[in-house]
């Protein structure tokens, strides 16, 4: 099947990763070369670390099914499109009505959004039977789930090639009903964000509130690492969807999370976050605290 990928960030190209080496045919595509060729590299460093690991995974013969560009012109003929670009509905929103007019009948349309309503989306397309939420999670070559989200008008046909497609990469999926943040998300954003507001009353620290998480509650990781992880700005946009979606005041946004996005403090991405982080390493240095 030929797929096609927008987007090269994180989670874009851990999903073309995926595609890739379960024998699909896939184009990433970004709107800068410079963006891809960090794709690329991030790519191959993770097929090499995976390669270590399962001796049948070799990395040339899966890069060789990967071509990235910038031209969307080579995607009008794929057979499924996922974009996974950043979390703002109105972007979005412009990327699908261009792609609906871009891509053949045939062509489904899937986001890998982590918060917005799929329907929302779909709305500006005229192929709400081809629509659909495929949400992969971080890091997506390591990570078993993926929600996989209909709409009411959304096919079963769509909602069957999704669920094969998730097979295929040994992947697992729950079917989720089309509302804000899913199912992993509503569960674990609102106590990210908890635990963000622990650190602004000053009640603990970020090292000492992941690790009463991990020791108190078996968490793998603790709550404000993960939040790191995922991206403060990521996490400020899906906390501030779920909040103008339901007008609920329990998830309100945590005014620190706001200061540390506004001073470009977005976690592992950027270096700093709740915790500081080498440039030449993945690895936090623990204690060194914002």
């Amino acid at each position: 099947m030929k797929i096609a990928v927008l987007g090269s960030g994180v989670m874009g190209n851990g999903i073309a990763q995926v595609f890739a080496t379960s024998g699909h045919t896939v184009t990433l595509v970004d709107i800068s070369f410079d963006v891809l060729r960090k794709a690329e590299e991030s790519i191959t460093k993770s097929l090499t670390k995976l390669a270590q690991k399962d001796a049948n995974l070799d990395p040339v013969e899966v890069k060789g099914r990967l071509e990235f560009t910038t031209d969307k012109q080579k995607i009008h003929d794929a057979n499924l499109v996922i974009e996974a670009i950043t979390e703002n509905i109105e972007v979005k929103k412009k990327v699908f009505k261009e792609l609906d007019e871009l891509c053949e009948p045939k062509t489904i349309l899937a986001s890998n959004t982590s918060s917005l309503c799929i329907s929302d989306i779909a709305a500006v397309t005229s192929r709400k039977d081809r629509v659909c939420g495929m949400h992969f999670f971080n890091p997506v070559p390591l990570m078993e789930l993926v929600e996989i989200t209909a709409t009411d008008e959304t096919s079963v046909e769509t909602v069957q090639i999704a669920v094969d497609l998730v097979k295929q990469m040994n992947k697992q999926s729950i079917h989720v009903k089309d509302t804000p943040l899913f199912v992993v998300n509503r569960l674990l954003v609102p106590l990210i964000c908890e635990a963000i507001t622990l650190v602004e009353e000053g009640t603990a620290s970020p090292a000492d509130i992941d690790k009463a998480m991990k020791l108190g509650a078996h968490h793998p990781i603790g709550p404000l690492w993960l939040a790191d992880m995922i991206g403060l700005d990521t996490m400020l946009n899906i906390q501030e969807a779920l909040f103008v979606k339901t007008n609920d005041s329990k998830y309100r946004v945590p005014e620190l999370l706001r200061e540390m996005v506004s001073k470009g403090e977005l976690g592992r991405k950027s270096g700093k976050g709740f915790y500081q982080y080498y440039v030449s390493s993945e690895l936090p240095t623990n204690l060194q605290t914002s």
